[in-house]
């Protein structure tokens, strides 16, 4: 199982959990793994995954770029557009500004589009998502393996970091919410659930390679992390739609944790 060679307290505790049950893991040097190094699993960040997994037959699963635009209303609480950065640009109004499935662009409120990186540093083609502004009172990861929550944590509260167990009260909303959204995710991922107006609605969907797990159960959390990024001769039918496409560009492959 390959890590970066920077680890996250996160990470580290996965790495323990994952030597625990006799996995080999690996941190490979930072600008190229070597040639006979072989692997069938990995936990880190996009720009890692995206330079080591092609090589190394894995496959990592995430949610479909527009995935979250798509989802009903009523399972976001809140107005999402998927549209390319060139169409951003004419934005005139604040909005929140994340990409799909990784941190090409960084996560924030923007005050309007000239805001957002230009044609300069971005191909303006570049989907991105354009959310409207809302303030959750807490929030919630949920690591879900075949449609069910494996492990769960509390990250937030009020915007702040605030770590703790999933509340009993919010389990229910939870997993219902889950139950809604199953089919139009791989068996292995990462959604993050907020309360919004007294309301539990999806925040987002995080690859579970690529996710830190907070306060979450760590070996629960690593069954999901061990589905999400796995051999791709070992996937499911189900499962061959979700996984990320082979980049066509070289990186470098330090990056951290969602």
């Amino acid at each position: 199982m390959l890590f970066p060679s920077r680890m996250t307290a996160s990470a580290d505790a996965v790495r323990t959990a994952a030597d625990a049950r006799g996995l080999t893991t690996v941190q490979p040097a930072a600008v190229q793994l070597p040639e006979d190094l072989a692997a069938d699993h990995l936990h880190a960040g996009p720009t890692f995954a995206d330079t080591v997994a092609p090589a190394s037959g894995i496959a990592c699963l995430e949610a479909p770029p527009t995935w979250l635009a798509d989802l009903p209303y009523d399972v976001v609480g809140r107005t999402i557009t998927a549209m390319p950065i060139r169409d951003a640009w004419a934005l005139r109004y604040p909005a929140f500004v994340k990409a799909p499935n990784d941190k090409s662009l960084r996560a924030m409120v923007y005050t309007d589009g000239t805001r957002l990186p230009g044609a300069d540093a971005v191909d303006p083609d570049t989907l991105i998502l354009v959310a409207e502004i809302v303030s959750f009172t807490a929030e919630f990861r949920l690591h879900v393996l075949d449609g069910v929550m494996h492990a769960s944590s509390q990250y937030a509260a009020h915007g702040r970091l605030h770590l703790g167990p999933l509340p009993a009260e919010v389990v229910p909303a939870a997993a219902a919410l889950i139950g809604e959204v199953v089919e139009t995710l791989p068996s292995a991922i990462v959604v993050d659930v907020g309360l919004l107006d007294d309301r539990l609605v999806v925040i987002e969907a995080n690859a579970a390679w690529a996710s830190g797990i907070y306060v979450s159960d760590v070996d629960a959390a690593l069954d999901v992390i061990l589905r999400a990024a796995a051999p791709a001769g070992d996937l499911s039918s189900h499962d061959r739609a979700f996984v990320r496409p082979v980049p066509t560009r070289t990186t470098s492959i330090e990056e951290g944790l969602q």
